[in-house]
């Protein structure tokens, strides 16, 4: 599995040249690409051996290496030609599509030494029917996988520079996939604005080379037309494609975009651009494409790298290509930081992070940029990614089908597929989504009691933000007690970190269900009868719950909870922790982590808004952009205009809330604390809170501040100094209040 652009036809060329093997059919979906295909080889074997076409015309059976349609050779004429064991090897160019009925009958029928399928999107099946996925029909067995970041690591593709535009038409991406427009809103795709404006930014972007060779993918055909019929009018040498249009005039057309000026006839004339709508996501390679623009909303993140993927073909005289996309309202916004940076956990935070560090997390000389606008309606997507069950669904089977048995929870993360935590937020429980996924093999098999655990645990200490619960857990799976005594010297040699008796204490209490916000949710818990912490300095598995644990279900679903927390603590938070801190600078804390990671003995987020003094610790959270917000409930009178803002990247000003002046116990909570804690998010569209260290109170005095019923209300002005400098990327995405 490779991706696209990065030499699969040459990859097996040179397999086949180092195995020695004498005959090997390639079979491809059309004649295009076996010729391709042939072309390629010929360069590494040279005359070495005779190489034929079979298909479109072509019957050339007896050659050593033959390049067959696969549309061809199902015709038992063809077929036939050939005995079962005829050839050394199978070569299945672009082997998603090898579930399909017609490959299935030339799989079957020939028996070669080797099946060698090569693809660029292998969960891009034909069809999902049980028994035909790519993995289960090449066995599980993965060769080589190489995906964008590791290609453009290796310097395999041409380096590319993406840069995300404003759209100006306002349609969303539920209107442009409906079957009709009105003509109102087909005129808007089609605008002498939109056009001057693709225009302006193709010209200003530019491309690399003596000319522009470009792609422009729409989203529907009429678009297509209308479009290049308008650039000709300016001056533009254009063209329209779609599925419906033959090979010999896809072939012509890019055979023009591909020519020199030199080469011009009068029959034939060099194109400056192609207008696509579903063709060339695969298969086929214009190497000297130099531009790629996008003019329609990302459907998922690999139709996105595939039409991306156009670009990135090495070419002489080629040194980058430019990538300009179009970027509109569109609820799939969030699918193109996904696309970008390889990370398919879905993760909010995680798809903010790329937005917000760009090119950072580029390989290579390859950049990315958005501008502010596009950027803003990135963000908005993500606050409301809609349909994540679908994803999870999506996910899950790939993975299935990738390892060829039911995934664990565990294996979404160590595969960095969707984020556990996502599936978490969906079904409470990964037995919950099981028993959606798998409904015959999950039917009652857990009894409330080991479902309500599993809920508590999944809730509570799946994140992993610290490990004490786990570490906890993970040593009574298999034995029934351990002295406290001989866990502090084990937590100690595991994770470098001391760890006192009262915070095991804190620990167990989390265990027996005691953290939690609510009565009703204590008493929903309070029967999960894990453990208790005898008189003897012992902590000892209660009976239930060892005799839970005999039950195999419930035991793997208890393992995997501790395998996840474990993992994502040693690679979350573990590498970064602030000395004599639980906490990582710039990592993303809710409330409930805060009451955990400070053992407030139960969860306080219901209560912490603003300012909560923890003992020594006083924890500021600030929503910065608080106008986004239409909940007024936590905030006194109303919402007032709160002037909290960093000056710089040291300096942050804070309005303490109003009636709330310098004398008053609220301040000196703040004032007299020995630790002081600034945690900041951007909106309430993030449920969630960047951890910004500690500060010092510069200055602290009083002011006076209309609330919103109009009477002069006393506050405190503060002046927080940072005790480390605000990360220059967070901050510039904290600042930022693009409304577009």
């Amino acid at each position: 599995m490779t991706y696209e652009g990065t030499g699969k036809t040459y990859a097996s060329a040179f397999a086949m040249r180092e195995l020695g093997f004498k005959r090997v059919l390639f079979l491809v979906h059309r004649v295009t690409l076996a010729k391709q295909a042939k072309k390629s080889f010929e360069k590494v074997f040279d005359k070495k051996v005779t190489m034929g076409l079979v298909g479109a015309g072509f019957y050339e059976y007896e050659k050593d290496y033959v390049f067959a349609t696969v549309e061809t050779l199902n015709r038992d004429t063809h077929l036939f030609q050939y005995q079962p064991n005829a050839f050394d090897c199978i070569i299945l160019d672009e082997a998603h599509h090898s579930s399909n009925n017609i490959y299935t009958k030339v799989i079957n029928y020939f028996n070669p030494k080797l099946f060698l399928g090569m693809t660029a999107t292998p969960d891009k099946r034909d069809d999902n029917q049980e028994g035909k996925n790519i993995y289960e029909i090449f066995h599980y067995q993965i060769a080589h996988e190489i995906r964008l970041q590791q290609a453009m690591e290796d310097n395999l593709l041409c380096p590319f520079h993406y840069f995300g535009i404003s759209e100006v038409v306002s349609l969303d991406d539920k209107t442009l996939q409906a079957a009709k427009l009105t003509d109102e809103e087909f005129n808007q795709l089609t605008s002498d604005e939109r056009v001057r404006h693709v225009i302006e930014q193709s010209e200003y972007y530019g491309y690399s080379g003596d000319r522009v060779r470009g792609l422009i993918f729409c989203s529907r055909v009429k678009e297509c037309e209308e479009l290049s019929r308008k650039f000709n009018a300016l001056g533009y040498r254009t063209i329209a494609l779609s599925g419906a249009d033959n090979e010999e005039k896809r072939q012509e057309a890019f055979e023009r975009l591909a020519m020199d000026e030199a080469d011009a006839t009068e029959e034939m004339q060099p194109l400056d651009y192609i207008f696509l709508r579903d063709i060339l996501n695969e298969g086929v390679d214009i190497v000297e494409v130099n531009q790629v623009i996008m003019l329609r909303p990302t459907q998922s993140p690999i139709v996105f790298i595939q039409q991306l993927g156009r670009g990135l073909r090495k070419a002489p005289g080629k040194e980058y290509v430019v990538i300009l996309d179009f970027i509109g309202n569109y609820n799939n916004n969030f699918m193109i930081p996904v696309a970008l940076s390889g990370d398919r956990s879905y993760n909010a935070d995680i798809i903010r992070k790329y937005v917000i560090s760009g090119n950072s997390t580029i390989p290579g000389a390859s950049t990315v940029h958005f501008d502010e606008i596009s950027k803003d309606k990135i963000f908005k997507s993500i606050d409301k990614i809609k349909g994540m069950k679908t994803l999870i669904k999506e996910s899950y089977v790939s993975l299935k089908n990738r390892l060829g048995r039911v995934p664990l929870l565990y294996d979404f993360y160590e595969n960095q597929e969707i984020d556990p935590l996502v599936i978490i937020k969906e079904y409470k429980t990964y037995y919950a989504f099981m028993q959606a996924m798998e409904k015959d093999k999950y039917k009652n098999s857990l009894n409330e009691q080991e479902k309500l655990t599993l809920e508590y645990l999944s809730k509570t200490i799946l994140s992993g933000v610290r490990p004490d619960e786990l570490a906890i857990l993970s040593q009574l799976l298999y034995r029934d007690h351990i002295g406290v005594a001989d866990f502090i010297k084990e937590y100690q040699k595991t994770y470098g970190i001391k760890i006192s008796t009262s915070q095991v204490n804190e620990a167990i209490q989390v265990l027996q269900g005691h953290f939690v916000s609510k009565e009703a949710e204590y008493q929903k818990f309070r029967q999960i009868d894990i453990l208790e912490n005898d008189q003897s300095g012992m902590i000892r598995r209660l009976k239930s719950y060892t005799e839970r644990l005999a039950h195999i279900q419930f035991c793997i679903q208890v393992e995997d909870i501790i395998k996840v927390g474990i993992a994502r603590y040693k690679d979350k938070y573990f590498p970064g922790r602030i000395v004599d801190s639980p906490f990582v600078l710039y990592e993303k804390y809710s409330r409930r982590d805060v009451s955990l990671l400070m053992n407030c003995g139960k969860d306080l987020s219901s209560i912490m808004y603003g300012m909560k003094r923890i003992e020594d610790d006083v924890f500021i959270f600030i929503t910065y952009h608080k106008e986004e917000s239409q909940d007024e409930k936590n905030y006194v009178d109303g919402k007032p205009d709160y002037a909290d803002a960093f000056e710089d990247d040291l300096i942050f000003k804070w309005d303490s809330q109003i009636g709330k002046g310098l004398d008053s116990s609220y301040m000196k909570d703040v004032l007299e604390a020995e630790r002081k804690h600034l945690l900041v998010k951007k909106s309430d569209a993030e449920t969630s809170f960047y951890y910004m260290g500690q500060f010092t109170v510069v200055e602290a005095r009083n002011a006076r501040k209309e609330d919103n019923r109009g009477r002069m209300q006393p506050i405190t002005k503060v002046t927080m100094k940072m005790q480390h400098p605000v990360r220059e990327d967070l901050l510039r995405y904290l600042q930022s209040n693009i409304t577009a």
